[in-house]
């Protein structure tokens, strides 16, 4: 199976890193949020990529020509002009680039990309957007209910820390707790083929017309995940995924 990662948009909520490239190339741990969510699905035997450029799409192709050099030590020998790559940290990945245009709408993106899905029912998800969901479980799912689209439900967390109070009294302090308890679009999609047929053009917007329809339709299953899930959208964000990361406890890092 396939996964599709929309990877293509202008990302104006974190400015101060997208000026120069696009938001899924922007790192965690000194890797792009992009490997981070392909290494998610690899976990879970999904090696197979298309993923949807746009904005600034030639820095994610530029990263992908250039793997080896920057995962493993490399020797130039300038003389005789001459590269040795040393520590080959090769990934079985399979990854396919399509420029899907700068002011593609996200359905328009999916659309663009039916060619190089073929047939066959397809993973899709957004290239900002990291949890420890369980891939093989969401697969199963899907392929149990029949529908066209199965969506990943989550429960976005708080933006601030809270207080646990007793009367007047701080009794201990909460990092990022869940909010109201509302369950929103996590991404973490698998589809099938069908779904194509309810994108008009590049201007449909995926989560708009097309989701609605599927769900009016009776074509939209959903799949609760409780666990961890976090997008970056903001500076505050990637510094809070940055943390993560430094501690050692990463709780997307199933691999």
């Amino acid at each position: 199976m396939k996964a599709v990662i929309l990877a293509g948009g202008l990302g104006t909520r974190i400015s101060e890193e997208t000026s120069i490239r696009p938001k899924p190339m922007v790192e965690i741990g000194g890797k792009p949020v992009l490997w981070h969510v392909m290494k998610t699905y690899s976990a879970h035997g999904i090696h197979d990529f298309i993923i949807c450029c746009g904005y600034k799409g030639y820095v994610i192709k530029e990263y992908f020509a250039n793997y080896f050099l920057h995962m493993s030590d490399v020797t130039f020998d300038m003389q005789n002009n001459k590269m040795e790559v040393h520590q080959r940290n090769a990934e079985p990945w399979r990854v396919t680039l399509v420029d899907t245009g700068e002011e593609t709408m996200t359905g328009g993106r999916i659309k663009r990309i039916a060619e190089y899905v073929g047939d066959e029912n397809f993973c899709c998800t957004y290239g900002d957007g990291i949890g420890d969901v369980n891939i093989k479980a969401l697969i199963e799912f899907h392929k149990q209910h029949g529908k066209f689209a199965t969506l990943t439900a989550t429960q976005p967390p708080g933006r601030f820390g809270a207080l646990n109070l007793s009367g007047n009294s701080v009794i201990s302090f909460q990092e990022k707790p869940h909010g109201d308890g509302g369950w929103i679009n996590g991404g973490f999609f698998v589809l099938s083929p069908e779904v194509f047929n309810y994108i008009k053009d590049d201007r449909t917007i995926w989560e708009r017309e097309p989701v609605e329809q599927l769900a009016r339709d009776g074509q939209m299953a959903v799949h609760f995940h409780s666990g961890f899930w976090q997008p970056m959208d903001t500076l505050r964000d990637k510094n809070y995924l940055e943390e993560l990361w430094a501690s050692g406890k990463a709780p997307w890092k199933i691999w």
